[in-house]
């Protein structure tokens, strides 16, 4: 799997560089992004921009992924998402329970609004 990584100042930066997303994919995915809920800078925001078609096990282990960051007090925010891509994923049920954003920029302003609600109420690490 192909993942371009940024880090910025609270959060991890990550485009899937592939235009589908696999079944046989998913325990690479989980693999390379649960780590990260060990560092510093815990929160990601995965960019599907090149995302072409996605399987329904890759989105289940999306979501699974996403549930784990924020029963880990981090954030998971998924963007660019292309529009056959939400589509399929609405279709399986599974759009709604996804923290998705149209543009790179909503993700950040969630990320610091979540970091900002943790710091208010206590609940960072």
């Amino acid at each position: 799997m192909h993942l371009k990584t940024d880090t910025k100042e609270k959060f991890h930066e990550i485009k899937v560089a592939e235009t589908h997303l696999a079944a046989n994919m998913t325990a690479e995915l989980s693999s390379l992004l649960n780590p990260y809920l060990t560092n510093p800078i815990k929160n990601i925001i995965i960019q599907l921009t090149d995302v072409q078609t996605i399987d329904m096990q890759a989105a289940e282990a999306l979501v699974s992924i996403q549930q784990n960051f924020y029963d880990n007090g981090a954030s998971f925010v998924i963007c660019e998402v292309q529009p056959q891509v939400e589509a399929y994923l609405d279709e399986i049920q599974l759009l709604e329970t996804m923290n998705i954003t149209p543009t790179l920029s909503e993700a950040w302003d969630i990320v610091q609004m979540e970091e900002i609600e943790r710091e208010f109420f206590g609940e960072e690490d």
